[in-house]
């Protein structure tokens, strides 16, 4: 019995003695990770569009975050996202700090085996900047309303049914 009380109080002591705050503990501060750093505004009017493939990637998880990351990292760069399926990058720079050759040598320096191809200025991503889709004569969907009354019917800019799909 004598044991259980001496024990118990041995216990006691430590916790109480282990848990109290020490003063002398350095304060612990958090440090901004390089994707929290705020990035320079571009202005407006530098601001350009690219669009391109990059052949060579084997996953989402490995190539293309880590292509993404790169691209995003640079300076002069605003945005940048790499869709592995469909194997594309696309970015958002200042046109008078970056230029195409220097993301394509981002690209590449990240593994020799990415391939840059296809590489274009773009208003919009994902668009095909100005080029129309026609729809088929027999398309009843949505996008494909005849707006002009006429025989030929043009697909909404923004559509994206498989009736108007770019054909290959």
């Amino acid at each position: 019995m004598m044991f259980k009380k001496v024990a118990v109080l041995v216990f006691g002591t430590i916790l109480f003695t282990a848990c109290k705050n020490d003063s002398n503990t350095p304060e612990v501060k958090t440090v901004a990770t390089p994707t929290e750093i705020a990035k320079v505004e571009i202005s407006p009017e530098n601001l350009a569009k690219a669009e391109f493939k990059i052949d060579g990637m084997t996953c989402a998880i490995g190539c293309a975050a880590t292509i993404q990351k790169n691209l995003a990292k640079m300076e002069g760069v605003e945005s940048a996202k790499v869709d592995f399926d469909k194997k594309l990058a696309m970015v958002s720079y200042d046109k008078t700090t970056v230029g195409f050759d220097d993301l394509a040598m981002t690209v590449t320096k990240t593994a020799e085996i990415y391939k840059v191809s296809d590489m274009k200025s773009v208003d919009e991503f994902g668009k095909d900047n100005g080029e129309k889709k026609e729809c088929p004569a027999d398309c009843k969907k949505e996008c494909c309303k005849d707006k002009t009354k006429s025989d030929k019917k043009e697909c909404a800019a923004d559509c994206k049914k498989a009736c108007c799909a770019k054909k290959a």
